[in-house]
């Protein structure tokens, strides 16, 4: 997502203050795949974080004369958008325990490796094999502690600096550090029982395949040896 100038933001932040609904909505489409990752990352549920958005979006609309420029548009919509999504969570009650934002953790760093597909160059079969592994990603995502799995969305997701995260979310720079670290663990975690549990069905040649060789097998041996019939099992 291109980043905007701190006068690009004013203008636009003006504009929408003076109801200006053409300059709102291309604020929207903008924003809107982000913040939705966001809501979603903390919720769990895809009505859920699109009703999160939208409360997030009139809220923002409603004051936004509070904003002061010295973020990006982008950032303080996603705290915005952030902070509807804990409190529809708070209210559902669907966790036992709400890890707040402004809590504070020990520091630590990785590497953040990159890999860049292109969809262009996929078969029919290695996008479906994507669309599954994307599946089983977002599963586990979804099993992380909501702290954790929003930083990891606004950081790994959506590529946001450790800085606007840390803005975005209300916490400082080391802490964000500290839950992508430990996202990244639990992730690698969750992620290697998964492999081993598939690793014994690797190549499997059970049911039907198994059924199919067998009968094949018996059928050759009987036209080769038709006098050996009452000797099979």
């Amino acid at each position: 997502m291109q980043t905007t100038t701190a006068r690009e933001n004013a203008d636009l932040a003006d504009r929408i203050g003076r109801h200006d609904h053409a300059a709102f909505e291309m604020l929207m489409r903008q924003h809107n795949g982000r913040l939705f990752r966001v809501a979603r990352s903390i919720l769990k549920d895809d009505s859920d974080a699109e009703d999160a958005v939208q409360d997030g979006y009139l809220d923002a609309y409603r004051h936004i004369s509070s904003f002061r420029g010295d973020a990006q548009l982008g950032t303080w919509l996603v705290r915005i958008v952030a902070n509807q999504a804990l409190m529809r969570l708070r209210k559902q009650r669907r966790d036992r325990v709400v890890v707040p934002f402004d809590r504070q953790d020990g520091e630590a760093t990785e590497a953040r490796p990159r890999e860049v597909a292109d969809p262009s160059a996929e078969s029919p079969s290695a996008a479906t094999l994507r669309a599954e592994i994307r599946r089983i990603l977002e599963h586990r995502i979804d099993g992380l502690p909501v702290a954790f799995r929003t930083v990891f969305v606004l950081r790994e997701v959506e590529e946001m600096t450790v800085e606007e995260t840390a803005r975005a979310l209300g916490i400082p720079s080391a802490t964000v550090r500290t839950r992508l670290f430990r996202a990244r663990a639990l992730l690698r975690e969750a992620l290697a029982r998964d492999l081993d549990m598939a690793t014994g069905d690797v190549f499997g040649f059970a049911g039907s395949r198994c059924d199919r060789i067998v009968a094949r097998v018996l059928e050759l041996i009987a036209r080769e040896h038709p006098d050996d019939g009452t000797h099979r099992i």
